[in-house]
């Protein structure tokens, strides 16, 4: 069992997983949705971002047979009662643009003391086996941090701008990638999932 598919199409993400496998010794060819003959496209209805990853390792470890990870993430802004969330790449409409969801933030916000802006990013990772969802790995990481009144930074992606790390004095948009990985809530949650996997990728053998 030495292939594993992550079913995305983020280039990024799968450079991301590829690096933590290969340093943490782990040999697995990682496949993706791009290597599948007319992949399931997967519609992510789920409340939570566990249920959103579920429904994607689900389908498409049934239709590839292949060890299936699959990831969802999202801001949760404690002022708006946890929203975005599930929602975050489509807050402002179904286009998923940055800018506009990053604006609706803002008015969304608007009024809102500094203090009372609080707010974390989450990712959840699920790993799945082919006829045995019973027994998936489910992860999870996450970051805490403040919405800033205006948008710093020229890097990163999403909502980065205007996420304010106290710990570092910076958003994630002022970051090195080595600096935000550090300490993200993708970074968190991947280093779970590595803790975690040879046990359970050993139940299987």
């Amino acid at each position: 069992m030495n292939k594993i598919l992550f079913a995305t199409t983020n280039q990024g993400k799968v450079n991301e997983i590829k690096t933590a496998f290969k340093n943490a010794g782990l040999d697995l060819e990682v496949k993706t949705n791009a290597d599948l003959a007319k992949p399931p496209i997967v519609e992510e209805y789920g409340s939570t971002f566990e249920e959103n990853a579920k429904l994607k390792a689900h389908a498409l470890a049934e239709y590839s047979q292949m060890l299936t990870i699959a990831d969802d993430s999202g801001l949760l802004v404690d002022a708006l009662n946890g929203a975005p969330g599930v929602r975050s790449a489509r807050f402002a409409g179904d286009e998923h643009n940055d800018q506009k969801n990053n604006a609706k933030l803002l008015v969304e916000l608007g009024g809102v003391k500094p203090e009372k802006r609080t707010a974390r990013f989450q990712t959840t990772i699920v790993a799945s086996m082919p006829g045995k969802f019973d027994q998936d790995l489910v992860v999870s990481g996450q970051c805490a941090g403040r919405i800033l009144a205006a948008p710093r930074g020229d890097d990163g992606f999403g909502y980065d701008p205007l996420f304010y790390v106290p710990e570092k004095g910076k958003t994630f948009a002022e970051m090195t990638t080595a600096e935000k990985n550090s300490l993200s809530h993708r970074g968190r949650a991947i280093a779970a999932l590595l803790a975690a996997f040879p046990d359970w990728l050993a139940r299987f053998s």
